[in-house]
């Protein structure tokens, strides 16, 4: 059985200030925003819906940033063939709010204070997806 989720590292340009969007999961963890494709959707789709149902931020795709493939055993469906599509995403509206049922909480951030949680309080495997859309963004991280 395969499995595809979709979601990203959102950014915005406020004020000139460039600021990072994370999201606390329901574990306590930082991590980004993602979930799984729902039928007739693309990976961008699934990508851009997750962000807006988890943060209420509406985005705009500027480039992949990278593709997750992993595999797990799921108890009652067996061997699961999983693959993750990340995006680079542009904040273009909406309202920052948290979807309560399945996140903690969601935040604004500059890129360093961004890093630094990633860092200190994230999930390790999402410090390459982070890394890489900073290099994108043209950051470097420390």
């Amino acid at each position: 059985m395969k499995e595809i989720s979709a979601g990203g590292l959102v950014y915005r340009i406020l004020e000139d200030e460039l600021q990072i969007q994370l999201i606390q999961d329901r574990y306590g963890k930082i991590t980004l925003p993602k979930g799984k494709m729902e039928a007739g959707e693309t990976v961008e789709q699934t990508a851009l819906r997750e962000i807006f149902e988890e943060t209420g931020i509406i985005g705009q795709i500027m480039e992949p940033i990278a593709l997750i493939c992993y595999q797990f055993v799921h108890p009652k469906a067996g061997q699961i063939d999983k693959e993750v599509h990340y995006y680079l995403v542009k904040a273009i509206g909406g309202t920052i709010q948290a979807q309560v049922a399945e996140i903690r909480g969601v935040e604004w951030l500059t890129p360093k204070e961004a890093w630094r949680q990633q860092k200190n309080a994230g999930y390790s495997n999402n410090d390459n997806i982070v890394r890489n859309a900073y290099q994108l963004l043209g950051l470097e991280v420390d």
